[in-house]
Order: C-alpha cells, then sequence, then structure tokens
C-alpha cells in the first residue's frame, strides 16, 4: 500500500487536472489547493479563495472532492473552504498603514495601456469584493481621474487628504493637486516627495489593495517606490510587439534588481493590428507568470476617455473578461506568494 506521501503525490495529481472556472488555470498553479495531508484514506486540504466574493466555491469544490474520491485508496475527503487576503506583515510595521498590499502596475514605455490595466484590475477586485485603493504614481502625466470619472478630492480632514472614490475604488492622483492645462516641470527629487505623501499624507483608510499605476520606463519613480515602500509585487504590461517586449523585459528586470517579486505579465491591445503572442513570449523567457491577453478593443479606449472603465461599463466583452481573469490571477498570485513566504524583500522604510 503507497505511504502518505506518494498518496499526497497522487492527490495532487489528481487535483491538477481541474481548471477555476474564471481564469482557465488549474488550482495548483493558481496556489488555491493548500496544505494538504493523508491520513487513514482521508485527505485533508484548505481550499483558499483570493476574493470575498466567488461565484465558484462549490463547484470547485465538489470537483476536488470527486478527484480525491477516485484516487485509489481514498476514502473522504475533509476540505476547508477559507476567504480571506494573507497581508504583507512589512506594509503596517514599516508604513504603519492598515493596507494588505501594495501592487505597482509599470511598462518599460509609454502607450502601451499601462493606465487603463491598472484602472481596470483595481475596479475589478474591488468588483469581487475586495477593498481596493488607486494611486496614481505617473506624477508628471496623471490620467487617473479622467478615467476613473471623478475630478476633485473631498474636504480634508485631520490635515489629511481623503481619496475620490468611484466604482467601489479609493482614487489619489496629483491630477487632482494642480492645474490640469499647466505642465508640470519637476525634477526627481520633487517626483519623490509627491510619492511619498502619497502614503503618508493620505487618509486611505483600511484597505486589502492598492493598486498603485507608475509612469513607463525606469525612472526616479519606479526606484523610488521599490526602494522606499514594502511592494507585494509588481505587474509588467507590454504591447504584443517585440519593440514593447523588449521594454517592458528591461522593466521587469529593474523590479528583479531591487527585490521586488513579480506577479506577472499582463500582454494588452492583443489582436490583428498588433500581433499576439509577445506578453506570453515575454513571460516565458523571464520565468514570470502569464496573467493574460486584453484583445484590442475600441469600448476599452472609450471607457478610459468618458471615465467608464471597461470591466464595469461593458462586462460581458471579452476584454472586460480578460481584465477580470488577469485581477484573479493577480489576486491569487499575491495570496500564494505570502502564504509561500516570498513576499517583498526588506525595503527602506519613508522618512
Amino acid at each position: 500500500m503507497p505511504d502518505s506521501e506518494q498518496m499526497k503525490s497522487h492527490v495532487l495529481a489528481a487535483c491538477s487536472h481541474i481548471v477555476e472556472p474564471e481564469t482557465g488555470d488549474d488550482v495548483l498553479s493558481l496556489g488555491l489547493v493548500r496544505d494538504v495531508t493523508i491520513a487513514g484514506g482521508t485527505a485533508r486540504l484548505t481550499l483558499r479563495l483570493p476574493v470575498p466574493v466567488y461565484d465558484h466555491a462549490e463547484v470547485l469544490e465538489h470537483a476536488i472532492r470527486q478527484a480525491i474520491l477516485a484516487v485509489p485508496g481514498m476514502s473522504a475527503a475533509a476540505i476547508d473552504v477559507v476567504r480571506d487576503v494573507p497581508p504583507n506583515s512589512r506594509i503596517q510595521s514599516q508604513l504603519n498603514m492598515p493596507v494588505k498590499h501594495l501592487v505597482a502596475v509599470s511598462s518599460g514605455k509609454g502607450g502601451v495601456g499601462k493606465s487603463t490595466i491598472s484602472v481596470n484590475l483595481a475596479v475589478a477586485l474591488a468588483q469581487c469584493g475586495l477593498s481596493v485603493g488607486l494611486m496614481d504614481a505617473d506624477i508628471l502625466g496623471p490620467n487617473i481621474p479622467m478615467m476613473m470619472g471623478v475630478s476633485s478630492l473631498p474636504s480634508p480632514a485631520s490635515q489629511r487628504l481623503i481619496p475620490a472614490e468611484a466604482f467601489g475604488v479609493k482614487v489619489m492622483s496629483m491630477g487632482f493637486l494642480v492645474d490640469p492645462n499647466k505642465p508640470m516641470i519637476w525634477r526627481g527629487p520633487m517626483v519623490h516627495a509627491a510619492i511619498r505623501q502619497f502614503f503618508t499624507d493620505v487618509d486611505w483608510g483600511v484597505l486589502d489593495y492598492i493598486i498603485i499605476d507608475l509612469p513607463p520606463g525606469t525612472g526616479d519613480a519606479q526606484l523610488t517606490l521599490a526602494q522606499s515602500v514594502p511592494l507585494s509585487g509588481a505587474v509588467v504590461v507590454t504591447q504584443p510587439q517585440n519593440v514593447a517586449v523588449g521594454d517592458a523585459l528591461r522593466g521587469l528586470e529593474m523590479f528583479r534588481q531591487v527585490n521586488v517579486p513579480i506577479l506577472g505579465v499582463v500582454e494588452n491591445m492583443s489582436g490583428e493590428f498588433f500581433g499576439s503572442g509577445g506578453g506570453l513570449k515575454l513571460a516565458q523567457a523571464s520565468g514570470a507568470a502569464f496573467l493574460g491577453s486584453i484583445p484590442l478593443d475600441p469600448e476599452v479606449r472609450r471607457g478610459g476617455d468618458s471615465g467608464a472603465p471597461a470591466v464595469a461599463a461593458h462586462a460581458e466583452s471579452p476584454a472586460a473578461r480578460a481584465l477580470v481573469q488577469a485581477a484573479l490571477r493577480v489576486a491569487a498570485r499575491v495570496n500564494q506568494m505570502m502564504l509561500d513566504g516570498a513576499g517583498s524583500a526588506p525595503t527602506i522604510t519613508i522618512q
């Protein structure tokens, strides 16, 4: 009769064929099946769901149970379903913020739709029942207020700024604080100070996530963020064509050099016009997870111009569905990294 470790490997192999319906990934690669133990023909495990609102919990639980019972020698399956967001403890200890995760969204070059991805990831996570903030760290080119359909902040309270709110997401941007018709000609230290104040002088409240929309490239803003705050990870956005992929790779490697975990790669604007496959190629070449391919869709662009993100305004469109899938993969990757102890490396605390 196989020992418990052999039985465990058989159970894990059986679970590896179970597909999570929203993303199309198997439950093992998403890190949803945890803490598997075998004793006397009974398998015990935890099904950890990365978002509170999840429609397929019973479907997955049933599929996992049936797969386990089909393994020779297994007679019972005890499945504990947990819906939680394990926190990055460094955020509380270093920044004293009641926020569980800081996720940066970056790109190697401009024009790839990074802000569009940031906005839709934030709104999609909020729709999944998470409490979410969206920080516009593109200090010199703040577009998030327009894309979220908000133009001003509430009145400050206790000498701290209160974020705007739209689609269930708290929003902070330099676009609320400056004349939108005048250029911002700032040197690096001023950019650093502005990003610092978005953490120290804004009352974000209690949040599961802050999605941070970075400017393109690998300049002061990226380095300030990566070296000054305990990021849970970074999402790298690219277009499919080689010139964008090459720039995205440099951005990805910058985060690795400063010990920021890479949550994965998103390929944006995929389709006949820009081609496809570049994002997957980048993910495979760099060993990063592939978070999804977002098809080129005029409604996504129109939603950005009108302040109506695609995941809210056109939820059933292929692009919106792909964005929701990417958001769920991001949440699953963050949870997996925290539970595996692969969170962000120690960083310099903001002064």
